[in-house]
């Protein structure tokens, strides 16, 4: 069975590090710790790994934020994978930082990111992680509060949360939505 795990991010050395980033930075994380690495391909950097007898392609796309779904779609025809085993890692101002919600489908709930992916796969059935990067920002404020970078407080508890959404990629693909969901959402 093959899976494809999507990180959502923007491109360049400005956006490094930014709340916006944290799923590049979670596909990073899970890259390091599984041994493997990844290399520029078509429309993004792909990572291939195994999981037991599971087939991981980790996406991190090269597009920006609001035309990721072209890469998806690019790399779901390419790996002939079920829109049921995509796994999206993307950033949530609705969750309190470091909270993880995971869902098997659902509406974008505004992200620009999901908006294309859904958008370019036709369906908004695909499973997301959301990593919470709470919302303390002023009215109006909010593209400068998620391009922005973590507090100090945020950036020393970040490898402990990154770690945990890991773990909740790994239990996704060896566990399915439903155990992943119940182990992990709230945590």
């Amino acid at each position: 069975m093959k899976y494809l795990i999507v990180g959502l991010g923007n491109i360049g050395e400005e956006y490094a590090a930014t709340r916006h980033n944290i799923g590049f930075m979670t596909l990073d994380a899970f890259a390091e710790a599984s041994n493997v690495s990844f290399a520029t391909e078509r429309y993004g950097d792909i990572a291939r790994m195994r999981l037991k007898n599971k087939q991981l392609v980790l996406l991190k796309p090269s597009t920006y934020m609001n035309l990721s779904g072209n890469a998806v779609r690019y790399w779901r025809d390419k790996e002939s994978i079920d829109p049921d085993n995509i796994l999206v890692v993307v950033d949530d101002i609705a969750l309190p930082f470091g909270a993880i919600r995971i869902k098997q489908r659902g509406s974008d709930a505004g992200h620009n990111g999901l908006k294309s992916i859904a958008q370019m796969l036709g369906t908004q059935n695909y499973a997301r992680l959301r990593f919470g990067i709470g919302n303390d920002f002023q009215r109006g404020a909010q593209v400068d509060y998620v391009l922005g970078r973590f507090t100090p407080e945020q950036r020393s508890e970040l490898p402990a949360r990154i770690e945990i959404a890991c773990d909740a990629i790994r239990e996704y693909v060896l566990a399915g939505a439903g155990n992943a969901m119940c182990k992990f959402n709230n945590k």
